[in-house]
C-alpha cells in the first residue's frame, strides 16, 4: 500500500495524517490547485505555536484542532514556490496571540 495519494485528486482520497515517530513530524496532504501536496510539521512547532505552557500534548490532537490554519500555511508556501514535500517551519505558522 502506497502512502502517496493518486495524482488524480478528484477521484482519490489521500492517506490520513499520521505522526511519523522517527522524524517527529505530523505528515499530511493538502489539496492545492486540484492536486494533493504532501506536507509535514514538526511536533515542536505544533507545541510552541499552540500549547507552549503545556507538557505531554498529543501532536495529532493539536494538528486536528488547528487544521485550517496549518493547511492555509501549506497553501501560502506553495503559492510562493515551494514544492512537495512542504515542510512547515516555525515562521510559517502565525505567532500565537499574546494574552
Amino acid at each position: 500500500m502506497s502512502t502517496t495519494p493518486s495524482s488524480d485528486a478528484q477521484n482519490a482520497t489521500p492517506p490520513g495524517p499520521f505522526h511519523h515517530l522517527p522524524s517527529g513530524t505530523v505528515r499530511f496532504w493538502v489539496l492545492v490547485d486540484g492536486q494533493f501536496m504532501g506536507a509535514s510539521i514538526r511536533r515542536e512547532t505544533l507545541h510552541y505555536r499552540y500549547h507552549p505552557g503545556r507538557t505531554g500534548e498529543d501532536p495529532m490532537v493539536t494538528f486536528a484542532a488547528n487544521l485550517d490554519e496549518i493547511h492555509a500555511a501549506v497553501r501560502r508556501r506553495v503559492a510562493k514556490g515551494s514544492i512537495e514535500p512542504v515542510m512547515l517551519r516555525d515562521a510559517d505558522i502565525r505567532a500565537a496571540p499574546q494574552p
